[in-house]
């Protein structure tokens, strides 16, 4: 999830307990909370890219989460374990004011998985059964005025499932056809399914070097994906290790759009499935000072295992 669901459901879990329904969520959406209060909700439907006009009874107040599918769509049924991709307008409750509006953007991805059924079974319980084009509404109780912080009122989501779809499983290993990289370039050999980088006679990069070893068959990389990889990094000076997610035992995830550049330019384009050479010149890296013994110019053997 991204910045406006990462930011409004921290205070929305911690009042789960008050509303939530137990009831099996299949193969109906299933409401909670004091859904007689979106009674005088009304939807004017924009398209995909735009925002719903909202009429509603002000000022919306509920004391525990509140959610409701208000308009059904056309399409097919959301299951559990998937990814609906959703737009979200947020208002302000009391006077009915814009907070944030996704639509025009990219869509949010959701992931109806046990996390979310744990964390917030109301959400989770309303969106497994809905059906493809519909409209939520989720009404998030506001808080009251504490040390240091401000009363917030409640807040009215209004939220569009534009499309779901099923999560690729996370690979163990790479999967796709072998590719023999031109010459010059560092060599990876493998020893107990372990990438070993040798760097002897490399010569430094003038630009940055992104070469398929393995050529997956799986998704194309976005730059806005969370990957799942695992990884060996080398310095090309001297070729010491400086960091590996197989000596932790276990693969690393994190955003593509949070690490070094390298890694955001060489890995965006690739496929799931596949091992990727990547050779950084240290601009792209950690530039002149390093981090840790991460200094200069780096190498990296990266199998992706999963994109999200």
């Amino acid at each position: 999830m991204r910045r406006l669901l990462a930011i409004l459901l921290p205070g929305l879990l911690l009042l789960t307990a008050c509303g939530g329904s137990t009831a099996e969520p299949e193969p109906t959406s299933v409401s909670a909370g004091e859904t007689a209060k979106f009674d005088s909700l009304k939807l004017t439907d924009n398209g995909d890219k735009k925002a719903p006009g909202v009429e509603f009874t002000k000022p919306l107040e509920v004391a525990e989460p509140t959610i409701k599918v208000v308009t059904e769509g056309s399409g097919e049924t959301v299951k559990a374990n998937q990814v609906a991709n959703i737009s979200i307008l947020a208002l302000n409750g009391t006077d009915g004011t814009t907070l944030e509006d996704t639509f025009p953007g990219e869509p949010e991805p959701l992931e109806l998985n046990e996390e979310l059924k744990t964390g917030s079974e109301v959400i989770y319980n309303a969106f497994v059964g809905s059906k493809v084009g519909s409209s939520l509404a989720l009404a998030v109780p506001g808080q009251a005025a504490s040390a240091g912080a401000e009363a917030q009122p409640t807040q009215l989501l209004v939220i569009k499932v534009l499309s779901a779809e099923d999560v690729a499983p996370v690979l163990e290993k790479p999967e796709g056809e072998t590719v023999t990289p031109p010459a010059g370039l560092p060599t990876v050999t493998e020893k107990d399914g372990i990438p070993e980088i040798n760097v002897e006679g490399v010569a430094a990069p003038t630009a940055l070097v992104s070469q398929d070893l393995i050529k997956g068959k799986g998704p194309t990389v976005k730059e806005s994906d969370t990957l799942t990889v695992n990884y060996v990094g080398v310095t090309l000076v001297g070729g010491t290790k400086f960091d590996s997610s197989f000596d932790r035992g276990e693969p690393a995830s994190f955003p593509l759009t949070g690490v070094i550049k390298g890694w955001t330019q060489g890995l965006a384009g690739k496929t799931v499935g596949s091992r990727v050479l990547l050779v950084i010149p240290k601009d792209l890296a950690y530039g002149d000072a390093g981090q840790g013994e991460a200094k200069g110019d780096l190498v990296f053997a990266v199998d992706i295992l999963g994109a999200k």
